[in-house]
């Protein structure tokens, strides 16, 4: 009996050796690869012009951050929420964790950040388009709205920026939806996203793997639910105040960032 199930583990490590050989000589040695890339650009390009052409669009999300650890143990930090948006100038976001409970509200001129969980809020004004408001947040106060850049009216150049290798990988199902599966390659990260295949290519799933950080970490964001016209129920992106929080300055504003305070960021490799 023992031998026969310890021949039966090396027929299976021989197989999967051999899927896995397999694997790494179709994806080394494409027999178009220039075909590919042509095909990944053009579908992501085509994602982009669809979400741009969207005036109102909602979708909930449920993402996974991992960290690695001192002993090089992976932990992910998971979160669910809900994005609506109205181009140009109106988003609301909520993002809910273990450690943290958030709406981002911005009206066009103002954003509010609400702490549920600490019944406080901050405000800034941050006049503009939701592209500037994202640019801003990123640069300024280094906080990130859910799946933000494919959030921009032109996500594909920013998409693109710096990317150094695109792959068309076939397809996939994601939430029971087909789906075209690009992965992509810069000099920091290695990104990958799965569009819905129709007319209406939307994402359905986007990951970002860290090269830099030991362990290469990774922001995965799973999207479903995904309204867009008069699919988008009617929304009021201006802040009321309904729990009486109290007013805090932004930076004073614990336990609204990705990371809890527990949570340090260590040195890249």
């Amino acid at each position: 009996m023992k031998k026969t199930t310890g021949k039966a583990v090396k027929n299976a490590l021989r197989g999967m050796s051999a899927l896995a050989l397999s694997l790494t000589v179709m994806l080394g040695t494409s027999v178009d690869a220039r075909a590919d890339e042509a095909d990944a650009k053009r579908i992501l390009k085509a994602m982009s012009d669809y979400l741009a052409a969207q005036k109102a669009i909602s979708f909930k999300y449920d993402a996974a951050l991992e960290v690695v650890t001192k002993d090089e143990q992976k932990l992910a930090l998971v979160s669910s929420g809900a994005v609506t948006l109205n181009r140009p100038d109106k988003i609301r976001a909520m993002r809910a964790g273990g450690f943290a409970d958030v709406e981002t509200s911005f009206d066009g001129k103002t954003l509010t950040l609400l702490g549920k969980n600490l019944n406080m809020y901050a405000q800034k004004d941050i006049p503009g388009t939701i592209d500037n408001l994202i640019d801003v947040l990123r640069t300024t106060y280094h906080r990130h709205l859910p799946a933000a850049n494919l959030l921009l009216s032109n996500s594909y150049d920013e998409l693109m920026r710096d990317v150094v290798d695109v792959k068309d990988l076939g397809s996939g199902v994601i939430g029971g939806v087909e789906c075209d599966y690009l992965a992509l390659r810069k000099k920091e990260v290695d990104w990958q996203i799965w569009i819905a295949q129709g007319k209406r290519p939307y994402p359905c799933r986007y990951s970002i793997a860290t090269k830099d950080l030991a362990g290469q970490p990774q922001y995965i964001i799973q999207i479903r639910d995904w309204k867009t016209g008069n699919e988008v129920a009617a929304t009021d992106f201006s802040f009321k105040n309904r729990t009486k929080a109290k007013e805090v300055e932004l930076g004073k504003l614990e336990g609204t960032d990705d990371l809890p305070a527990h949570f340090k960021i260590g040195e890249s490799k």
